[in-house]
């Protein structure tokens, strides 16, 4: 697969968050195999390590780098965009892949509920914060690996945060469901500026993101489900093919643009959640997180 843009292909830099297993790592060695840097931003450092041995053994690419961040932790999000920014001078595409389904309602030590803030607010963070080596390094891209749970969802604003009559696959959809509102603003705010923002739905994939949580029951269907490597097909083609150039805040199946629930295509529920999540994320206060677009 020809990558994009006319920077040599050694020179290229590419992020993927949540990378040390399922998807994530199935999308690093993708890219690792066409070539350049590939970070792997990963919460634990033991499993990020296994990962990247594993990643530059397959892709035999050595240019595949571990560095660690929480996307629970707004404080540890920050500081891996500082630290990533003075060692690197480019970025040509940011995949937020990290994930998480809890059953039970559980909070942040910013004090936001867990699935909200690791599959949605983080992502958002991040990409803002890098938005700037984004910018520098035009054309480069954003990718969202999202969901198909987030059909039937809706974002609920009086009970954002799952503080009232909380339900896990409820929550899970919403953050999904702000995920593809996200694209659709984001990529309607930076058009025009060479950073396009996509979103994809990798289809039902035999991942540990709820192994724990399935009844035991139906744990048999996952047998059926897809791999990793399948998933990955359409994040690594939303950030390497040139056929997707001038494409931006769409949702993608099976490498294909498809429409997104009607919920994911309203334009003043992504105006007012994009607003909410500044806010959420501190962004464009004292604290000099910068101002968003």
């Amino acid at each position: 697969m020809a990558a994009i843009g006319t920077t040599p292909l050694q020179d290229r830099v590419w992020v993927i968050t949540g990378a040390t297993s399922g998807i994530g790592k199935a999308t690093a060695l993708g890219l690792a195999r066409v070539g350049g840097t590939v970070v792997l931003a990963c919460r634990d450092a033991a499993r990020g390590g296994e990962a990247q041995q594993e990643i530059v053994r397959d892709s035999k690419n050595p240019k595949v780098t571990l560095m660690i961040v929480d996307l629970a932790s707004q404080a540890s999000i920050v500081s891996f965009a500082e630290e990533f920014t003075q060692d690197y001078r480019r970025l040509d595409a940011l995949v937020n892949n990290a994930g998480i389904f809890t059953r039970e309602r559980m909070t942040t030590p910013d004090g936001l509920e867990l699935q909200f803030a690791v599959n949605y607010l983080g992502g958002f963070l991040l990409s803002h914060l890098l938005l700037d080596l984004l910018l520098a390094s035009t054309p480069s891209r954003i990718v969202n690996v999202a969901s198909s749970a987030h059909k039937g969802a809706t974002i609920d604003f009086d009970n954002l945060q799952g503080e009232r009559a909380y339900k896990g696959y409820k929550a899970y959809g919403q953050s999904k469901l702000a995920q593809i509102l996200f694209t659709v603003e984001y990529g309607r705010r930076l058009a025009g500026t060479g950073v396009t923002v996509n979103a994809a739905h990798p289809g039902v994939i035999k991942t540990n993101l709820a192994s724990t949580e399935i009844p035991k029951a139906f744990r048999f269907v996952r047998m059926f489900f897809k791999s990793p490597a399948k998933g990955a097909e359409t994040p690594i083609f939303l950030v390497a093919s040139p056929t997707v150039a001038n494409l931006t805040g769409q949702y993608f199946v099976n490498r294909q643009v498809q429409a997104p629930s009607r919920e994911a295509q309203d334009p003043a529920v992504a105006r007012r959640l994009y607003d909410v999540s500044v806010k959420l994320a501190g962004l464009g206060t004292d604290e000099g997180r910068g101002t968003p677009p």
